[in-house]
């Protein structure tokens, strides 16, 4: 199971969320983030090329070493620079108030506290700072979270413990964070299960 976690996942999603559809959710999602800014779930750097100029750097927090090297040849190509920063969401290696902005993009799904990891989030963000999110979860039909939690167990044994039924904003508003603006959707061309994405802004007081 180690080795499919660590060397064939990876790759996986490497693909599933590099394909053609998420590019401009990514580069919404991407838009007014500035400063220093940390990445929880940085994957293979899919949101590199969608930085805006206004963003002096980022800490990238990301547990899968394949990942990190399948992100090269997108750090090579930006301009601004990336350090991989962290390996633990719900532990981050930062000061309070360090950052300007944050940034999660299909991640709150697999961290296995993600409140915890919100939190952390919202502590190292300085006062006023957003976070930026893209996440799928629960949808908002009936008839699809009966799918969804139908095939949450298996769709957490295929994608290294991603649910499908997380309730994403009340999982920010939770750990502290007021809702600016939030869009909520499904995606074209996927399957409503796995498609039941919120697109938007929060504030950290």
């Amino acid at each position: 199971m180690a080795i499919y976690r660590e060397h064939v996942l990876p790759r996986i999603i490497n693909v599933a969320c590099g394909m053609k559809q998420s590019k401009p959710l990514r580069e919404r999602v991407c838009e007014g983030l500035q400063g220093r800014v940390v990445e929880i779930g940085f994957g293979s750097g899919l949101n590199v090329p969608f930085y805006p100029q206004a963003v002096t750097g980022v800490s990238a927090v990301e547990p899968a070493d394949l990942a990190w090297k399948l992100a090269h040849r997108r750090l090579e190509d930006s301009t601004i620079p990336v350090e991989r920063a962290g390996l633990d969401g719900e532990s981050l290696p930062f000061e309070d108030d360090s950052f300007d902005t944050a940034i999660s993009t299909w991640t709150l799904c697999t961290i296995p506290d993600a409140g915890k990891a919100l939190r952390e989030v919202r502590r190292v963000l300085k006062p006023g700072g957003t976070l930026h999110f893209v996440e799928h979860g629960l949808a908002p039909d009936e008839k699809v979270q009966r799918w969804q939690n139908r095939l949450n167990g298996l769709q957490m044994k295929v994608f290294g413990g991603c649910h499908l039924n997380r309730e994403i904003v009340p999982l920010i508003t939770a750990a502290g964070f007021t809702i600016k603006d939030v869009d909520v959707f499904y995606e074209k061309g996927a399957p409503k299960a796995v498609a039941a994405d919120s697109l938007g802004v929060a504030v950290s007081p």
